[in-house]
């Protein structure tokens, strides 16, 4: 377990980083190596002086926002991982700055080797990191915050890491009972009760495997009264594609599928540790996507829980068919003042936007915004895409209220799968995160470990604190009646 720590002054032993915004002066001691290495406090670069008595690396901070110290902590971990203790210097930087440091820090110092017999060589060692500012005790409840978004990235990527013979839906449920301990209240729904519920799509995607599927409701009630804020993961174990089996090359990385889940999950968690004021739900749909004599079938009509039918055309596309269920049932059931989906959905969106970004679909501007917003704050940007009415025609079916998605190659699914899943929010302020593309990373980088990252833990733990635990803002957003 990484051990984070609070210093007046950095400590005498560990390898040492200082950061330095963009034009900032060098210190004379090391004013010559900056020289010769074109150092110039820019974003992204770093030189090492050389002539300190212990490993130190200088970094450009660029222009000192919270985000780029994120990148900035990240990278001296990737630099220095190879040091058991990372003392970063942040005297005399802004309090968020300097949390910030430590945040990006600690993130990319995560590891997975739970199923190895001998350790990765290109891991981090790194067992402690300490920040050194000027008054300890003024930030530590900023560190405290962080702390328990870390812990919510790390329980998601814990989770991620697992494959799916080792994480179930049953299993899944599992460990978010473990939740209780932080004072998460958790229902599981298991099959016999997804029925008597009408949850008949998240019914039909798990129907064929062998591990049934399950509906998870943490909730954390905070102190605001009134309807909650909801959180909605799609968390397929296992994807297979179903009957429109998928192709052998890269299906390994199926296991991943409930990334959004996950993330949902440990935002929760962050929020628990943190005693957010916020009441708050997640619903997470967890199945195994298999193929088998009970597999649903492409040309099958399903009644969703909204009561909407739906024939499907791709089993493959089964994410929206859970979330849809998802939607539909929490709704009914919260009446929550506002929902945002996360879901590993469409390869369309890596097409689209890359491994840089997520994609966001909504139906209200505000919340759009503040999505935006806060993923610009803690480095997990999202691009605004749009559904147009020709997405929703393209959904048209001759025999049922609607398609699951379009035929015909070159389609913009992930624009089919946000118009398809509209249909199940009516007017509650809903938003889509499509966060195929950027759950995971093949290879590490300055910025992350090679591996899961957390992707939506701490833009949603941001959404929650820059817009509905501030009175007025919070006060501006549509309370619904409550059905609980």
């Amino acid at each position: 377990m990484l051990k984070l720590r609070l210093a007046p002054q950095p400590a005498q032993r560990g390898a040492l980083a200082v950061f330095l915004a963009e034009g900032a002066p060098v210190p004379p001691a090391w004013a010559a190596a900056a020289e010769a290495a074109a150092f110039s406090g820019k974003a992204g670069t770093s030189f090492e002086p050389g002539t300190a008595a212990r490993r130190t690396l200088i970094v450009g901070l660029g222009t000192p926002d919270e985000a780029a110290a994120r990148r900035a902590g990240a990278l001296a971990t990737a630099r220095l991982s190879r040091s058991k203790t990372l003392i970063l210097d942040a005297r005399g930087l802004p309090e968020p700055v300097a949390v910030a440091l430590l945040g990006g820090a600690a993130a990319r110092a995560w590891r997975c080797d739970g199923f190895r017999t001998r350790p990765d060589p290109d891991a981090s060692r790194l067992a402690r990191i300490e920040l050194a500012v000027d008054r300890p005790d003024d930030i530590a409840a900023r560190v405290a915050a962080e702390q328990a978004q870390l812990a919510g990235a790390d329980l998601a990527r814990r989770l991620v890491a697992l494959p799916a013979n080792r994480l179930t839906p049953a299993r899944f449920a599992d460990h978010l009972r473990d939740l209780e301990a932080d004072g998460l209240e958790v229902e599981v729904l298991k099959p016999q009760a997804l029925r008597a519920e009408r949850l008949n799509l998240l019914a039909a995607v798990g129907g064929s495997a062998a591990h049934g599927p399950r509906l998870v409701v943490l909730r954390w009630r905070g102190a605001q009264a009134g309807p909650p804020l909801a959180f909605i993961g799609k968390g397929l174990t296992f994807d297979t594609g179903g009957v429109s089996i998928k192709p052998a090359h890269k299906m390994w990385d199926m296991r991943a599928d409930m990334a959004g889940a996950a993330a949902c999950a440990g935002a929760m968690l962050a929020l628990a540790r943190r005693r957010s004021p916020v009441h708050a739900v997640a619903v997470l749909p967890l199945a195994e996507n298999a193929v088998g004599a009970a597999a649903y079938r492409p040309g099958d009509v399903l009644r969703s829980h909204a009561g909407t039918t739906v024939e499907v055309i791709d089993t493959d596309a089964e994410g929206r068919l859970v979330l849809a269920d998802a939607l539909a049932w929490t709704i009914a059931r919260f009446r929550p003042r506002a929902i945002v989906d996360l879901a590993t959905l469409t390869g369309s969106i890596v097409i689209a936007l890359g491994h840089a970004m997520a994609g966001l679909y909504a139906n209200d501007p505000t919340l759009a915004a503040a999505l935006a917003a806060s993923g610009a704050a803690v480095g997990e940007r999202v691009w605004p895409m749009p559904i147009s009415p020709a997405h929703r025609e393209d959904l048209n079916s001759d025999i049922a209220d609607l398609r699951q998605c379009a035929t015909g190659p070159l389609q913009p699914d992930a624009c089919h799968a946000a118009a398809f899943l509209r249909e199940f929010v009516d007017q509650t302020p809903w938003a889509h995160l499509d966060i195929a593309g950027v759950e995971q990373i093949e290879t590490a980088d300055d910025e992350h470990a090679a591996g899961p990252t957390g992707f939506g833990v701490r833009l949603l733990d941001r959404l929650v604190a820059m817009r509905f635990e501030a009175g007025e803002e919070a006060a501006a957003w549509p309370r619904l009646a409550s059905t609980t």
